[in-house]
């Protein structure tokens, strides 16, 4: 399937090439990324945020990490705060540990990682093994207090969410949370947000996956939880559909004047979403994809629009094997 990456050199030649204009960066450098407000304290946070599944843990498990490095610093920056990381992903959270560690950027961090022992929303998670594993993304980070730790794919909450709930008592994390990014595993997680005092979910949402918004925002809604919006841009399925189509021009009325700056901004679009996570392990798609909070965001017709545009476009090629 196409990535970022091949669009980007294939389109580069037609002029279609993202552009990170001066007026952008100055805009970033202020630090005026639009925020919004965490249900459960009315703390701000950016809209957009990092994730680091994807290409950030292919590049972390290489030997050469320093375009990581330059990710994170450019995050930071430009006023990025919410970082999203799992033990599941191969050595995500060591490596950007170690790396906001010498780059003395720890403290500008909102870590949010996971723990899952328990597997993929099945099975009974050993107390003690999900106790190490917190313990070692404590190590990693090198802080004492984390922002954000969630239950990975609905891994056995009910011993899972009760050892974060302990920690939380004990002043050592902020939040808790729960995530999926399954729909199947939609109608568990409705019931584990009426069931545990969760403060954030995360969970898939794009501009052509949009079940979420039906079936679990007003859920968050009702009971104050914060959403974290994973694969924003349908891991690399969006990049295949659009092919070597150009942003229209009626999307740059709201700022989207590249393509990952449009799906991020239908993402963030919808109010009960507090910050959507692109995973990159490009320092320029870091700006882009941070360009998105800036600006506008699409209005209810401007967001019709959008879907009419996306859901004309051809399938994204299936997977071989």
């Amino acid at each position: 399937m196409l990535t970022r990456r091949d669009w980007l050199r294939t389109t580069a030649a037609a002029g279609a090439a993202v552009t990170l204009s001066p007026e952008i960066l100055r805009a970033l450098a202020r630090q005026e990324m639009m925020t919004r407000a965490i249900p459960a304290t009315g703390e701000r946070i950016p809209i957009v945020g990092l994730g680091s599944s994807a290409t950030f843990s292919r590049v972390a498990r290489g030997d050469d990490v320093s375009q990581l490095r330059d990710v994170l610093q450019t995050f930071v920056d430009y006023g990025g705060t919410v970082f999203d990381t799992a033990p599941s992903y191969g050595s995500s959270e060591e490596v950007s540990g170690r790396l906001a560690m010498e780059a003395g950027i720890s403290d500008r961090i909102f870590w949010a990682t996971k723990v899952n022992v328990a597997g993929r929303g099945g099975g009974s998670a050993d107390a003690g093994a999900a106790r190490a594993q917190i313990e070692r993304s404590f190590e990693y980070f090198g802080v004492d207090e984390m922002e954000l730790i969630q239950v990975h794919n609905l891994g056995d909450p009910p011993t899972q969410v009760g050892i974060i709930e302990e920690l939380k008592q004990e002043g050592r994390i902020r939040y808790i949370g729960i995530t999926s990014t399954s729909k199947r595993q939609y109608p568990a997680l409705v019931q584990s947000m009426q069931d545990y005092p969760l403060d954030f979910i995360g969970i898939d949402y794009a501009v052509d996956n949009r079940s979420a918004a039906e079936e679990i925002f007003p859920v968050a809604e009702d009971q104050g939880i914060a959403i974290l919006v994973y694969v924003p841009f349908g891991r690399t399925r969006l990049w295949s559909r659009i092919g070597d189509r150009e942003v229209p021009d009626w999307a740059h009325e709201f700022g989207a004047d590249s393509w990952a700056r449009f799906f991020i901004k239908f993402a963030a679009a919808h109010p009960a979403v507090t910050c959507v996570t692109p995973a990159t392990s490009n320092p320029e798609h870091m700006i882009d994809n941070l360009g998105a909070g800036l600006g506008g965001l699409p209005d209810e017709d401007q967001q019709a629009r959008m879907i009419e545009l996306v859901d004309a476009l051809p399938p994204a090629p299936r997977r071989r094997g």
